[in-house]
């Protein structure tokens, strides 16, 4: 076939743009629709973000396909334009690719249009726009369609007060076809959105097939911006504070092309980080260099401070990815000369931002964390439980015993003495030590409401256990299977059997250690039964005293010298009863001092302090005994009495 120099076709003026938009917008779909107005929109913010604006008009048509925006900024050239003298500097930039005033650096420092196509492009695929600007008072406009100018530049008002620049178009829809509407939700969000990060700028939207008219301004800037993000997500903050950085050379005397920024963060309940970044007022949905230099900086800021006090966990090892779970921030930058990836501008590849960005938010971040020690050391907590989830998870994955246990949940314990009542909420578990122990409280049980889990001695140290260990024991198989709401991280709460779930067992050291076993293992795997308060310690009395026709319980030596001193008469014989066991009492009285929830006296178990329970497990319950032994030495002349 003959390939020659006729077959060569050179597309001219604004022709490319038609021929091929995604270039340009990304796409004729709505996303592609939509960027045509951000491309005005910005042009606007440009003169805001320069002092040379205030405030932005935005309307929808009341068909939902044509739009207007206007700012109060200088006003685009209309004088000619020294290259083409028959032609005004508007009618230049609005016809021609790569034609505009922020190739050089005088009119604007910082900006978000930097190739001179964004207009021109708006234009070409429009069926119709009208440029209006106000300029040396004296209102000038002309039309054009599909980037042909329909009309010549006209005086259309010689006397006027003010400056700025109004653009009317209509997507052609010869290019987007006749179904796409601008999504007027979408517009004012994304219009709010600029408020926030814009300090000082003002955007009046106005809707006129609704009637809807706003005016957004926020002069808390990113920071009340944050707040919104974290509130509308449903990810609540995991500490009362939120870190805010600002730099900006300028106002230092430093150096004018230097990175100006601002960032606001805080680490939430979610399990994903979620950042979004703005350069230059653009949104960069893709990240970039910027955001890379703000997570590393994050894990810098925290690691440093995790070494400096000394708050590394012991038998795990924390990621990058562990640090960063929960945060949610937002960081502008605004550089001199960006390098955006593609026209619409949805990633950052200046490499030097990376190291700047990195520099001043790890410096930043550090000294906030110091300075809010209670706050940060709530942070380094929140890691630490993403670190140990994260193992457990992929512990769990790798087992194969994991396929067992999720079947083990779908079919109860045969020890499990059911209550009637299929209502979670008014139904209670007592986990209770032995069989015997069992027995006592299957009789004593208020047989409707309250089920009975009986366990054989000891159960397994789930601190040093390995997951596959802990999802292959027997005990905790049952406890798991009986509670319904699944293990670790598929722990489903709304699938939760009972609303409570008590742990009874003797009132003395073998009760408290298997007492403590458990607690291990519902902190460690099931802890959000923990932070929701489903879990207590039912509190069985040690000795009984009898003095005549009263009695009284106390729940251990100290609560039963109490009694004597404050209750017992001088002359009197108290008989006193201490309990071996659960085994021991009849159900009557079982029933009559721990299971009566009008009578009885519960423990809820709460985790007041993060970081001191997790360091508390691992050094009391996890492998190395050296920290048991620390324990030990440094409180042995406090105790007093060994329960042997």
């Amino acid at each position: 076939m003959a390939y020659s120099a006729k077959d060569i076709t050179v597309l001219e003026g604004l022709e490319p743009v038609r021929k091929r938009p995604a270039m340009y917008i990304g796409g004729s779909d709505s996303r592609g629709y939509h960027h045509l107005l951000w491309e005005i929109v910005d042009n606007s913010v440009d003169e805001v973000i320069n002092g040379y604006a205030a405030t932005i008009w935005v309307t929808l048509g009341k068909d939902g396909k044509s739009v207007t925006v206007e700012d109060d900024g200088r006003g685009i050239p209309v004088d000619p334009h020294p290259k083409f003298k028959d032609k005004s500097a508007l009618e230049v930039i609005l016809c021609t690719l790569h034609a505009g005033g922020k190739f050089e650096h005088g009119n604007y420092l910082h900006s978000g249009g930097l190739h001179g196509v964004g207009a021109s492009v708006v234009n070409a695929l429009s069926s119709d726009l009208v440029a209006t600007v106000r300029r040396e008072g004296k209102e000038h406009q002309q039309t054009f369609a599909r980037g042909i100018p329909t009309s010549k530049l006209t005086i259309t008002n010689a006397k006027i007060r003010g400056t700025g620049t109004k653009t009317f178009f209509r997507p052609d829809e010869d290019i987007f076809g006749a179904k796409l509407k601008f999504n007027s939700v979408e517009v004012r969000d994304r219009l709010e959105a600029k408020t926030y990060i814009h300090k000082g700028l003002h955007v009046v939207f106005e809707d006129e097939a609704t009637g809807e008219k706003v005016t957004f301004a926020h002069d808390g800037g990113i920071a009340d911006y944050l707040n919104k993000i974290v509130a509308d997500r449903g990810k609540a903050p995991t500490q009362p504070l939120s870190f805010y950085a600002h730099r900006d050379p300028r106002k230092a005397g430093g150096d004018p092309n230097s990175v100006v920024l601002e960032c606001a963060l805080e680490w939430t309940e979610a399990t994903d980080e979620h950042i979004q970044s703005y350069v230059n007022g653009i949104p960069t949905g893709s990240g970039g260099t910027h955001e890379n230099g703000l997570k590393s900086g994050i894990v810098k800021a925290v690691r440093n401070f995790i070494e400096t006090h000394s708050l590394s966990p012991k038998g795990v090892t924390l990621t990058a990815e562990d640090i960063r779970e929960g945060v949610t921030a937002i960081l502008s930058v605004y550089v001199t000369d960006p390098q955006f990836q593609g026209q619409t501008k949805d990633r950052l590849n200046n490499p030097e931002v990376a190291a700047d960005v990195d520099g001043v938010i790890r410096s930043a971040l550090e000294k906030w964390l110091t300075e809010n020690r209670s706050v940060a050391e709530g942070i380094v907590a929140r890691i630490v439980l993403a670190a140990r989830a994260r193992e457990a998870s992929r512990a769990a994955s790798q087992a194969v015993s994991r396929k067992t246990a999720v079947s083990h949940r779908l079919n109860l314990p045969g020890k499990l003495a059911d209550c009637s009542s299929t209502d979670p909420a008014e139904s209670e578990l007592f986990i209770v030590e032995g069989d015997s122990a069992g027995g006592s409280a299957k009789q004593g049980r208020d047989r409707r409401t309250q089920a009975i889990l009986p366990l054989r001695g000891k159960v397994l140290n789930a601190e040093q256990a390995s997951t596959s260990k802990v999802l292959g024991n027997k005990e905790l198989q049952d406890i798991v299977s009986a509670l319904g709401c699944g293990f670790g991280a598929d722990i489903d709460v709304t699938r939760l059997r009972y609303e409570r779930i008590f742990l009874l067992m003797d009132a003395d050291s073998d009760g408290h250690h298997i007492s403590t076993l458990l607690l291990t293992f519902f902190y460690r795997h099931l802890r959000k039964l923990i932070v929701d308060g489903h879990v207590f310690l039912a509190q069985p009395p040690l000795y009984r005293i009898d003095v005549g026709k009263e009695t009284w319980w106390a729940l251990d030596d100290r609560e039963r010298e109490k009694i004597l001193r404050d209750k017992v008469r001088a002359n009197a014989k108290p008989e006193i009863t201490r309990f071996k066991g659960l085994g021991e009492m009849m159900p009557q009285t079982l029933k009559e001092t721990t299971l009566d929830p009008r009578k009885r006296h519960a423990l809820r178990v709460e985790i007041v302090d993060e970081l001191q329970t997790d360091r508390v497990l691992n050094e009391l319950m996890g492998k190395d005994a050296s920290a048991r032994f620390r324990f030990i030495m440094e409180r042995a002349a406090t105790a007093n009495e060994v329960d042997v």
